[in-house]
Parts: C-alpha cells; sequence; structure tokens
C-alpha cells in the first residue's frame, strides 16, 4: 500500500499545483469574476458527472474484481452518452451554468466520463501509476494549453474551454488504450449492469450530497456578494482543500485496497491508519495556510485577493474533519455500506442551509467559511459514530501506538516484494 499512495499523493500535489496555476492564469489574464465564471462552469460539469458515475463511476471499482473489465465497460459507455443527452435538455431549463456554456458543459462532462470509465476500470485492477499518470496529464495539460491560447490572440474565456477540450479529449483516448484487459475474466456472479446501478446509485447520491455540501456555498456567495466575491472565495476554497491532498491520495487507495479484502479486522486496522496519517498531514498544511500573509498569495493571485488567511482559519475545523472523512468515507464505500456516506452527506447539506442563509449575508466570505466548517464537521460526527460501530473501533484505537508503525513497516514491505 505504500508506494501505491506515495505515488498518488505526489500526483495529487503535482495536480494541485497545475489547478492553482490554472486559476491564477485566470486571475491575471481574465479578472476575479471570470474566475467566479469558470468555477460555476466546473461546478456544472461536476454536477452533470454525479448523474454519469451513476454506472460508470466509482462503483467500476468495486465491481471490476468481481466482474472484470470487459463487462462493465460498455454499459458505462451507454449511461455516459444517455446522461449527456439527458444533461442537455436539463440545461435548457436549469441554468446552473453561466448562460451560453450549457453544450459546452455537456460536451465536457461526455469527455470526463468516458475518461472517468476507463479510470474507474484502471484502479479496479490496482493500476496506480497509470491512473496516476493520466490523472496528472490530464490537469497539466489544461494548464498548458490554457496558457498557450492565451497568449495567441486575445484573452477570452473560450480559451479555458477549449484548453479543456484539448485536455479531457486527449485523456479519453490514452486512457481508453490502457484500460483494454485482455486477460481471461474471473467466474460472473449476477448481472454486472445490475451490479452497476445497484452500487453506482447509492454512491452517488453520496456524492452529490457531498458536492452540494462542498459547493452549495458557492451560489449562496454569488447571489448575497456577486461573481468577483465568489471568484476571491473559489481561490480560498481549492487553497484551504489542498490540506486534503494527503488524505485523499490514501483514501484512493484504501478503497481499492479495502474493496479486494474480505478480512474486517484488516479493513479496520488499515482505516485507522489512514484516519491518523490523514488528520496530521492536514493538520499541518491547515496551518501552512494560515500564517502565509496575503502578500504570498497576492503575487501567486493578483492583488484583488486579500484576507485569505482568516477565511482558511474559519475552515481549519471542518477541513480536519473531512481530512478524517477521507479514510472513514472510503471504508464505508469499499465495505459496501455506501448508504451511510450519503446520509452523513445530507446532513452535511442540511447545515450548509441553515447556516449559510443564515451567515452569508451578514459575514461575507467569513460567513461561508464558517458554514463550510459546521457542514463538514457534522458530517464526519455521523460516519465517526457509525464506523465505531461497524468496525468495532474504540477511542484508544485512534491514539498513535507502536503497532502503527509496524503495520506501516509490513505493508512497506508487502508492497516491495510484489
Amino acid at each position: 500500500m505504500i508506494l501505491p499512495v506515495v505515488g498518488t499523493i505526489g500526483t495529487r500535489v503535482l495536480i494541485a499545483v497545475a489547478n492553482l496555476g490554472t486559476v491564477a492564469v485566470s486571475a491575471h489574464f481574465l479578472g476575479m469574476s471570470a474566475v467566479g465564471i469558470i468555477a460555476l462552469l466546473v461546478l456544472g460539469i461536476s454536477f452533470i458527472m454525479l448523474f454519469n458515475n451513476v454506472v460508470g463511476g466509482s462503483g467500476l471499482i468495486y465491481l471490476v474484481p468481481r466482474h472484470g473489465s470487459a463487462a462493465l465497460r460498455w454499459p458505462a459507455y451507454g449511461w455516459t452518452l444517455l446522461t449527456a443527452g439527458l444533461a442537455w435538455m436539463a440545461l435548457r431549463t436549469f441554468p446552473i451554468v453561466p448562460a451560453g456554456m450549457e453544450i459546452h458543459a455537456v460536451a465536457l462532462a461526455c469527455l470526463q466520463g468516458i475518461a472517468g470509465v476507463h479510470l474507474g476500470l484502471l484502479l479496479g485492477r490496482e493500476r496506480y501509476g497509470a491512473y496516476n499518470g493520466l490523472q496528472l496529464g490530464q490537469t497539466a495539460g489544461l494548464f498548458v494549453a490554457f496558457l498557450l491560447l492565451l497568449r495567441i490572440d486575445d484573452a477570452t474565456l473560450m480559451d479555458y474551454v477549449n484548453a479543456a477540450y484539448i485536455a479531457h479529449g486527449g485523456t479519453a483516448i490514452i486512457s481508453g488504450i490502457l484500460s483494454i484487459d485482455r486477460r481471461s475474466t474471473r467466474a460472473k456472479v449476477g448481472s454486472p449492469t445490475i451490479d452497476l446501478f445497484r452500487q453506482g446509485v447509492l454512491s452517488q447520491l453520496g456524492n452529490t450530497m457531498q458536492l452540494l455540501n462542498y459547493r452549495m456555498a458557492y451560489y449562496l456567495v454569488r447571489r448575497f456578494q456577486g461573481d468577483a466575491a465568489l471568484g476571491l472565495f473559489s481561490i480560498t476554497t481549492q487553497l484551504a482543500e489542498s490540506a486534503w491532498l494527503a488524505p485523499k491520495s490514501l483514501g484512493t487507495v484504501l478503497y481499492a485496497r479495502v474493496s479486494n479484502m474480505a478480512d474486517r479486522d484488516h479493513q479496520r486496522d488499515l482505516t485507522l491508519a489512514v484516519f491518523k496519517v490523514a488528520v496530521g498531514i492536514a493538520a499541518l498544511a491547515v496551518l501552512l495556510l494560515c500564517v502565509l500573509p496575503d502578500s504570498t498569495y497576492q503575487f501567486f493571485f493578483g492583488p484583488n485577493v486579500h484576507d485569505i488567511a482568516p477565511i482558511v482559519g474559519w475552515m481549519a475545523p471542518g477541513l480536519l474533519a473531512m481530512s478524517a472523512s477521507q479514510a472513514l468515507s472510503h471504508y464505508l464505500s469499499g465495505s459496501g455500506r455506501v448508504h451511510h456516506n450519503v446520509i452523513s452527506s445530507g446532513i452535511g447539506v442540511i447545515v450548509t442551509l441553515l447556516v449559510g442563509y443564515r451567515t452569508i449575508p451578514t459575514m461575507g466570505l467569513s460567513g461561508a467559511a464558517l458554514t463550510a466548517s459546521a457542514a463538514y464537521t457534522a458530517s464526519v460526527v455521523y460516519q465517526f459514530v457509525v464506523f465505531n460501530k461497524l468496525a468495532g473501533a474504540r477511542l484508544h484505537h485512534y491514539l498513535p501506538s507502536a503497532l502503527d508503525m509496524e503495520r506501516v513497516r509490513t505493508l512497506w514491505h508487502r508492497m516491495l516484494g510484489r
């Protein structure tokens, strides 16, 4: 487990740098309002992807060891195309993306959906190297293409859209080639299509709630504070969520590993090890973000960026809570208990609405940060209680111990011997 984690963490760090580079370039060339519009476009694509990933998402990771890649690929392709058509009709009624961007949101979501199918098949076979390389190549390709297009002619929002076509289209093609599995598949039990829907519906319902938990504040900030404030908040949010780089990487590997093992005690021990490391690393990252001066942020994102550290400070409790969630939620998903993630995310959405409508109009971005912190914490409290009950974990299991180091060494030697 150690080598995949190291590779995944390194990949996520580089992806975060490339993403922040894209935001910085947007802020310098297009302005803060454009950053806000791009954030809404990306969020709209994310909503489409939630429906696409009912079949083509993380459920593939869980089901590849059980059905094989060949039986899962074509149902996932078909669902991607179907959801693209439905999304096009929906966006004509519900304006969740900026005006004029509807067709681009649908087309980009379709490309991401096809690439997502391929990435899920790769990760289900624990091909971490290919998965990490494709993720990094897609993000780096977007940044490089965007920068080049901005310099070719007058800078416009369409430069970002065209760069996204280049990056996601290239990833879809390359990942499709790499995901081909010519090995004989294992014996199939049940229908792969039915299992994809059964696993995917619950998983994506949880992801939908989680996305609302993460991003509902965007719409509230835009409504009460405007596009420029949303641009600043989106930058702050991406910086703050960089604290999740290591926890998300650990969670990704944990999910694939838990999905491929049956021993409950081993699942619990791996989850607790990930939990401790994730929270520790996130705490250091949050501390760093809180002590950096505004001048540092302004150097990268322009003079209109200010008061980042205080906003991150308001978000700190929730950021640490969601770092812990990367272990708990992936344990629940990998062990087939996705419905608990749905419930926890639903709790977060309720808290977002209750707190956000009261704090964002009066406190501005600090209120948005406080809302996020309250919602994240409420979600993890539920997961914490459920995990303790299902896994038999007690308070002393969460404390660092010599056994943790022994587990790390054992996993390290196990991976070196593969």
